[in-house]
């Protein structure tokens, strides 16, 4: 389909699109309970590209702030790319995002700035569709339902139980917010060696669904969310193994796993 007929069938549908997404967030299980409280880490990270390439080095920060706990993932790419997204969210019994902020440029990303927080009910959002493509912005209220998890996935997969499924729902901004459901679906588990040892890993994949007359139109204009994979190191304190999806709409496959800084020679 040609990128005028792709634009036309968007404006075509636009308002019905933005009913549907409302009504495809109903029906949802609710928020996810807190079995394992989380508290002070910090790990190093590498992303590769999907020929095992090394493309960018980070960290994962985590500790306990006031209004919960804060979550940083900070990216550096060789070509000099940045990503950082930081989440702050409570754990009284159930998790609950209380405030968010992505922030994504340079050769690797198309221009995006997002933050909302749940006290002001306020969002601020800067975006461009593709690379190069015009930046655009909007500013407002978004609503933020109990099960909003934009940037939790992990934090909500380390507290199911095997077997368990969830779902919730996140925010995508284009550059105005739409709600739409995020399935967190067991796919099965994994042997992996360390060391000398066999090491189970949970294989999990998360599905972003927009539903509706708008799912079937979703991939006539090329904005079909895709799907993504964690896989956790079972036991009684739940482990961050790998990552493998995209970060951004059409974006490329990229692979995140955990690693340590290196010794000099």
């Amino acid at each position: 389909m040609s990128s005028d007929r792709r634009r036309s069938v968007a404006g075509w549908f636009g308002a019905a699109l933005a009913l549907v997404l409302l009504a495809a967030t109903a029906g949802h299980a609710g928020p996810v309970a807190v079995k394992l409280l989380e508290g002070n880490a910090r790990g190093f990270i590498v992303v590769r590209s999907p020929e095992g390439e090394v493309i960018a080095h980070g960290e994962m920060r985590q500790l306990p702030v006031r209004g919960g706990i804060e979550s940083r993932l900070s990216l550096a790419f060789k070509d000099g790319s940045q990503r950082e997204e930081t989440v702050v969210f409570s754990q009284n019994k159930i998790f609950r995002l209380e405030r968010f902020h992505l922030v994504e440029r340079g050769p690797s990303f198309p221009t995006t700035e997002v933050s909302f927080d749940r006290k002001s009910g306020q969002y601020r959002a800067r975006t461009q569709e593709k690379k190069g493509g015009e930046e655009r912005t909007s500013a407002g209220t978004l609503e933020m339902p109990a099960d909003l998890y934009n940037g939790m996935a992990l934090v909500l997969l380390k507290n199911l139980a095997a077997g368990q499924r969830a779902d919730g729902r996140v925010a995508v901004f284009t550059p105005k917010p739409r709600l739409i459901k995020m399935d967190l679906v067991p796919e099965g588990d994994d042997k992996v060696r360390f060391g000398p040892s066999t090491l189970t890993v949970r294989r999990y994949v998360v599905k972003l669904d927009v539903g509706g007359l708008a799912g079937l139109i979703a991939p006539m204009i090329g904005k079909d969310p895709p799907d993504s994979r964690y896989w956790l190191a079972t036991g009684d304190v739940p482990a961050f193994v790998r990552f493998e999806g995209a970060m951004f709409l059409n974006g490329p496959i990229w692979r995140i796993e955990m690693t340590m800084p290196e010794w000099p020679r």
